[in-house]
């Protein structure tokens, strides 16, 4: 087990490394000067103003080398300054982190608490009613993109309950029960594919487990369904069931970005927007760099798991 906790951590580091490539190459590819757009009316009567800024921010240098000092300071934990704002990168995202964390997490748990229960009554309802509606509304689930479900929300809430997103973020521990309504709606719709995908997933799953003999043979002993549901089918199922939550952590982390703004939250969803706009390329960075990590994280934390649900993984990694 130590040796496969080992490779897997090679593997994330490994990832890691890779990420923060692609992000600092692809941002240099947007076109525009950062420079410029720093500087905005004065760029265009001072070239010299702009040159001496670029030489400044060390836009000038080679890409290696710009990319070199950029990971040198990631490793120290400095992940440079807002060319905007003049603030640092790790202080402007601790000011956000806590609404994208708080959505996603809500996001995620109603995805898991909704999906996970609503496909093993589809297993165990197979062919009736039940299992046809929860295989329609997951295919729908999946087919409505979050950002146009979000719409909708705000548009027909206000055209027919009145109801229009809060202006202002109310913080949890000032008001909790204003803080989770005001999470809620959003929440629910960025953990909507989630819930869908979980649901088919579990679906498909719990099936293949019944149809096992020992499984057949737990009922014929007189075992209760409910038992032979909890103990026997639902562990063995959780394998793909962790998989595909592991994978769709990364679908709700990018899904916030765009819920954000159509709910007026300010989370780092909003700020990334503005920041590549702007081509704040530091902030962009910090921010995608963060992502990435926990994507990374999240699914190393996945593949460890295996171990803990199934001993059969535990026992051939060791």
């Amino acid at each position: 087990m130590q040796r496969y906790i080992t490779q897997r951590l090679m593997i994330a580091l490994v990832t890691l490394l890779g990420l923060t490539l692609i992000v600092f190459t692809f941002l240099r590819a947007i076109p525009g000067d950062a420079a410029i757009l720093v500087l905005g009316a004065d760029a265009s009567s001072s070239p010299e103003q702009v040159k001496a800024l670029r030489r400044e921010m060390g836009l000038e240098d080679p890409l290696p080398v710009q990319y070199a000092r950029w990971l040198g300071g990631v490793v120290r934990g400095d992940l440079e300054k807002s060319l905007f704002t003049g603030h640092a990168v790790t202080t402007e995202i601790r000011g956000r982190i806590s609404t994208t964390g708080e959505l996603a997490l809500l996001a995620l748990l109603l995805g898991a608490t909704i999906g996970i229960p609503v496909g093993t009554l589809a297993a165990v309802q197979r062919g009736r009613w039940a299992d046809g509606a929860v295989r329609a509304i997951s295919i729908l689930g999946l087919a409505v993109p979050n950002f146009w479900l979000g719409t909708m929300v705000v548009v027909f809430g206000a055209r027919w309950f009145g109801w229009i997103p809060p202006v202002a973020h109310v913080d949890f521990w000032r008001d909790p029960v204003a803080n989770v309504q005001q999470f809620a709606v959003p929440a629910l719709v960025v953990g909507a594919g989630l819930a869908a995908s979980l649901s088919r997933m579990t679906r498909s799953a719990v099936l293949e487990v019944l149809r096992e003999d020992y499984v057949r043979t737990a009922h014929a002993k007189g075992l209760a369904g409910r038992t032979v549901l909890l103990r026997h089918t639902l562990r063995t199922s959780l394998i793909p069931i962790i998989t595909l939550f592991g994978i769709q952590v990364g679908v709700v982390i990018a899904g916030t970005v765009v819920v954000e703004n159509v709910f007026n939250l300010p989370g780092l969803g909003r700020l990334i927007l503005d920041s590549i706009s702007r081509k704040d390329f530091p902030l962009v960075q910090g921010i995608i760099l963060l992502y990435g990590t926990l994507v990374v994280l999240i699914n190393l934390l996945v593949d460890l798991t295996y171990g803990l649900v199934d001993p059969r993984i535990r026992v051939s990694r060791g």
